[in-house]
């Protein structure tokens, strides 16, 4: 089963089968699609047809962008593992919010890489930790902005002690 959203809050439950039989809402979906091109297709329905072009894809967050016709039409599709992990409150929003970053461990803060404001990504470099003669490289372990930095250049932490927090 998917769940898919739209960016005009509809949503809509889906099961397809291998026989190309499509149930949405608890209702056998008939319809008639035909590739035109590579990302272009011709759908029929209900009598109506549709001309739709896939305009943007991104698989990590499971969202599509869509022309169907002239209208632009952002999806949202979460499948039934997505939907078990919102249930549980472990889902992509949960995942992705990032409060804070603690020290792995003792040691050195040798630089600073960020400042209170800056907008980060997951994996863009913060801090340089020098520990046993090493230097580490702490990445932001998700997307955020940056809010304050509660060390300084030269300081000395302790492992789990806060180093940025994150708005």
């Amino acid at each position: 089963m998917l769940q898919v959203s739209t960016n005009s809050a509809q949503t809509w439950n889906i099961d397809y089968h291998a026989a190309g039989l499509s149930i949405v809402n608890d209702e056998v979906f008939e319809w008639d699609i035909a590739t035109i091109a590579p990302g272009r297709f011709h759908i029929l329905y209900k009598g109506q047809s549709v001309t739709a072009e896939v305009v943007q894809v991104d698989y990590s967050t499971k969202s599509f962008q869509f022309k169907l016709n002239t209208h632009l039409v952002e999806v949202q599709v979460k499948d039934r593992f997505d939907l078990l992990l919102d249930k549980l409150g472990m889902g992509i929003t949960s995942t992705n919010k990032v409060n804070e970053l603690k020290a792995p461990m003792p040691g050195l803060i040798v630089a600073i890489r960020v400042e209170p404001g800056q907008v980060v990504q997951k994996g863009d470099p913060l801090l340089v930790l020098e520990a046993m003669k090493m230097e580490n490289i702490l990445k932001a372990p998700g997307d955020g902005t940056v809010g304050a930095i509660k060390v300084g250049l030269r300081d000395n932490v302790t492992k789990g002690q806060v180093l940025v927090q994150f708005t």
